[in-house]
């Protein structure tokens, strides 16, 4: 579980398929204080640590995480990664709740402002699009963010200047990939109502719930 507030930002050593899976080697400020079987959200997604030295940290990550993010569309040596260890139960939760599980890619169509920033994306599977709500929160690459305007192509978050500063955000050009999360409290809410009122349902009212949840 994270919060969606970056401790700081990582640089790709090493990405290498080994079978089914893929292997990263990050370089990270923290990395000496990380221990093997942490987890920490990487731009979003989280991984496990499997090593780690005073310098970098290698993860490893699924082949559905690796076509379900951006990382499947050429995550390389040398790019940039915002980081996230995982969050305490005592910690102030200054952000949203972020499980690091990925819902999807989109793309920044543009970026606009002085000061404080628009960002406009285009999540490239649309029924993204109806889990993103005015004034709520998202997660973009990691980031939490609340969402400006949500259209039905396209939604636009606010940016403050020390989120770019402090993020990979501040990097980010028109077309280029970022990861989604959507409010997981949503994801209950419409799993929920997707089973309908519940009207013909001839048990009691405990085992309808029940029913929902099996």
């Amino acid at each position: 579980m994270f919060t969606g507030l970056i401790e700081t930002i990582g640089t790709i050593k090493g990405f290498t398929r080994k079978g089914t899976y893929y292997a990263l080697t990050i370089e990270a400020g923290f990395s000496g204080e990380l221990v093997i079987g942490q987890s920490v959200s990487v731009s979003g997604v989280c991984l496990t640590v499997t090593r780690n030295d005073s310098r970098t940290f290698d993860a490893e990550m699924m082949h559905e995480t690796y076509t379900r993010t951006w990382f499947g569309r050429g995550i390389r040596p040398g790019m940039h990664v915002n980081l996230e260890r995982a969050m305490r139960l005592t910690d102030r939760l200054d952000g949203h709740l972020v499980l690091g599980h990925v819902d999807g890619v989109a793309v920044l169509r543009e970026i606009r402002g002085t000061d404080t920033k628009e960002a406009v994306f285009v999540p490239e599977n649309k029924e993204l699009l109806r889990g993103i709500v005015e004034k709520g929160s998202i997660a973009v690459d990691g980031i939490s963010l609340t969402v400006i305007d949500a259209g039905n192509v396209s939604f636009s978050v606010g940016i403050i200047p020390a989120t770019l500063e402090a993020t990979t955000l501040g990097g980010l050009k028109a077309g280029g990939f970022v990861n989604l999360e959507t409010d997981v409290l949503g994801k209950y809410v419409a799993r929920l109502a997707s089973f309908g009122t519940g009207a013909n349902f001839s048990g009691s009212e405990s085992d309808y719930w029940r029913s929902l949840l099996s």
